[in-house]
């Protein structure tokens, strides 16, 4: 008995401080890493808001980053999701209970109501609301519009007139394959915006990101702007059935990447793995291969909350409670990572300027 409890202690103990023991690692280009404001400042406002944008811009934020979906007519806004049932309050309009629909996307089923049934028109008549009323406030809800991307780009162009270095923007597309197929690609109306605001060639403020592997293509012929092939820990490309993500972390498929890509969003346990007690546990090789493939590596999403921290960096049991999001961070920047996506911007800007030394 008490052998098999320090071999418990032991395994707990090793388990804790696999992360901390790691020798600090350089980023791809030796500049510090960027934050990325993950949805705006989306831990204090809700999500895809301009002012959850102008939120993150006051704290400090490199880029921030609008998911983009279309409309009926074709135009760029920013929701998380096609489906807009958590993130508007669309379901207490009874003009528009008749546009609630099951559809089929990237082989999941799923039920609401989705931006492409609805024209910008209509959607601008909506209000956003907190997605994660469990966890965060909802004092804002009903006060801001669904902004569209044009109006995103404006709010930079405004804030970076008088900026030595300006904000950047990080646009994801998201279900390209999806909207294709429904006659309303992504491509075309993302690149004209782009272009019309400024965002042109190699050194661009802007990265585009997609979960997809052909719409990251298709945008490779047509333009130099950067470009991320964002992962996750389990599944594929939408695109691309019987393509794991798991592959196309190999020295190999990060080779492929490199050949359309300037480097990869990965979820962050596919950088530091948690144990089964949810600690922290040692680094993969993934940061050191892709630098190798002279791929960036961005990892998402680093968050406050109890709910979302490893269990050494918990501030309590309440999952709404706040914790160390700063030790999680910086565990993260010893492994050499070139940015991050985070929603709590103040306190990732604090950490990476920190540990930066700036």
């Amino acid at each position: 008995m008490i052998r098999s409890l320090a071999a418990l202690l032991a395994f707990m103990l090793l388990a804790g401080c696999g992360a901390d023991v790691v020798t600090a690692q350089p980023t791809l280009d030796g500049q510090p890493p960027i934050v990325i404001a993950h949805r705006g400042a989306s831990g204090e406002r809700p999500e895809h808001t301009l002012a959850g944008y102008k939120l993150a811009i006051d704290l400090g934020a490199d880029y921030i980053e609008p998911d983009l979906v279309l409309t009926k007519d074709g135009v760029l806004v920013a929701r998380h999701e096609n489906e807009i049932s958590e993130t508007t309050d669309v379901a207490a309009y009874p003009e528009f209970a008749t546009r609630k629909a099951t559809k089929t996307i990237d082989g999941q089923e799923v039920t609401g109501w989705f931006t492409e049934d609805f024209t910008l028109a209509e959607l601008k008549t909506l209000r956003a609301r907190e997605r994660l009323p469990k966890l965060r406030s909802t004092e804002y809800d009903g006060q801001f519009e669904i902004p569209t991307f044009e109006e995103i780009l404006t709010l930079l162009a405004e804030v970076n007139k008088d900026r030595k270095k300006p904000v950047g923007v990080y646009p994801e597309t998201k279900h390209p394959s999806y909207f294709a197929s429904i006659g309303l690609p992504h491509e075309a109306p993302l690149l004209a915006v782009l272009d019309r605001f400024g965002y042109r060639g190699r050194t661009a403020p802007v990265f585009i990101q997609s979960f997809e592997v052909g719409n990251l293509m298709d945008l490779r012929a047509r333009s130099d702007l950067p470009l991320i092939q964002l992962m996750d820990g389990e599944g594929g490309p939408a695109d691309r059935p019987g393509t794991s993500y798991a592959a196309m972390t190999s020295r190999a498929g990060l080779k492929m990447i490199a050949a359309y890509a300037d480097g990869i969003g990965p979820n962050k346990a596919m950088v530091i793995p948690r144990g089964a007690l949810g600690r922290l546990g040692k680094p993969t090789d993934l940061v050191r291969d892709a630098h190798a493939a002279g791929l960036k590596v961005h990892p998402w999403t680093f968050r406050r909350e109890n709910y979302f921290l490893p269990l050494d960096d918990k501030g309590g049991v309440n999952p709404a409670g706040h914790g160390d999001l700063a030790g999680e961070i910086a565990a993260y920047l010893k492994t050499g990572i070139d940015g991050l996506f985070s929603d709590n911007p103040r306190e990732a800007v604090a950490t990476v300027r920190k540990e930066s030394g700036q």
